[in-house]
């Protein structure tokens, strides 16, 4: 189904009173990110040569028998990084003529993020985020995991952090706080290249604040499974000159933060939508 057929819909209101907004998808649910990806069924009507269908064939190529913390080999990042560098927003059936992506469309209430599993299975999963302007994907991990994040569309802030391996502090109501280096605090803009996190390095634990309405397509190799020891952990961070030590310099610093794992956030609840766009032939 393409992006003219997509119909915009009402979000509704959970617990929190959230108010609606748009977008060019359907049928929502609620739900935390924890537990985000749902399987999409199997379907007929696709195009063998699309774009969605050369990333799906890439993805299972490249994460196939790999396990938690397995790394893809480079010359297999090198391949699915470069099919989803080609791919556009409108391969997933959006546009940046969908209301929900107009510089000035103004939602009510606390910005509330949905998301749109396009595929899922035990070695990956393909997501699309939609995050309205002001929205936040609050700070978060990926154990285990190697992930492919693609901005579609849309400006938005960008902070990510690696865990060091050493250091802990007590925080002063007695919780842990772990040494990060700072990997990326910076703004993109749409279209831009395929960013890669790995499960110890290029920024495994980020978030996201969009500056201006975004969507993300993110692959995620493996998925998230709480059972498979791959929950999602939250982080609230502190400056590193709050807690200074002997391990990094005073000049090193502002390249550092400290973690502290936190219990799930509010602002982590998303609602989900059923995909409508390019479909994808399941040859798993």
């Amino acid at each position: 189904m393409g992006m003219e057929a997509a119909g915009s819909i009402e979000q509704a209101r959970d617990h929190f009173h959230h108010h609606h907004h748009h977008v060019g998808y359907m049928k929502n649910r609620v739900i935390s990110k924890k537990k985000y990806c749902s399987k999409n069924r199997k379907v007929k009507h696709s195009s063998s040569d699309s774009a969605l269908q050369r990333l799906f064939v890439s993805c299972k190529d490249v994460f196939k028998g790999l396990g938690n913390g397995t790394l893809p080999l480079p010359h297999q990042v090198q391949e699915l990084r470069s099919v989803l560098d080609k791919i556009r927003p409108q391969d997933v059936g959006l546009s940046n003529d969908l209301q929900f992506f107009k510089p000035n469309t103004r939602v009510k209430g606390t910005p509330r993020v949905t998301y749109t599993t396009i595929y899922k299975c035990s070695n990956f999963s393909l997501c699309c985020f939609f995050i309205p302007a002001t929205g936040v994907i609050p700070l978060h991990n990926h154990p285990g995991m190697t992930v492919f994040s693609k901005l579609l569309l849309g400006k938005m802030h960008i902070k990510s952090y690696d865990l060091v391996d050493d250091p802990t502090k007590k925080n002063s109501d007695g919780s842990q706080l772990r040494l990060a280096k700072l990997k990326a605090d910076s703004v993109f803009t749409a279209p831009c290249n395929t960013s890669v996190l790995y499960p110890t390095t290029g920024g495994n634990i980020h978030a996201f604040t969009a500056i201006t309405p975004c969507a993300v397509l993110d692959v995620l190799g493996p998925p998230y499974s709480k059972q498979d020891g791959r929950d999602c952990s939250y982080y609230r961070d502190h400056p590193y000159a709050a807690y200074p030590n002997a391990t990094v310099t005073q000049e090193e610093g502002h390249y550092y933060g400290w973690l502290e794992e936190i219990e799930v956030p509010p602002n982590s609840e998303m609602d989900g939508i059923e995909y409508l766009g390019p479909q994808i032939i399941d040859t798993i």
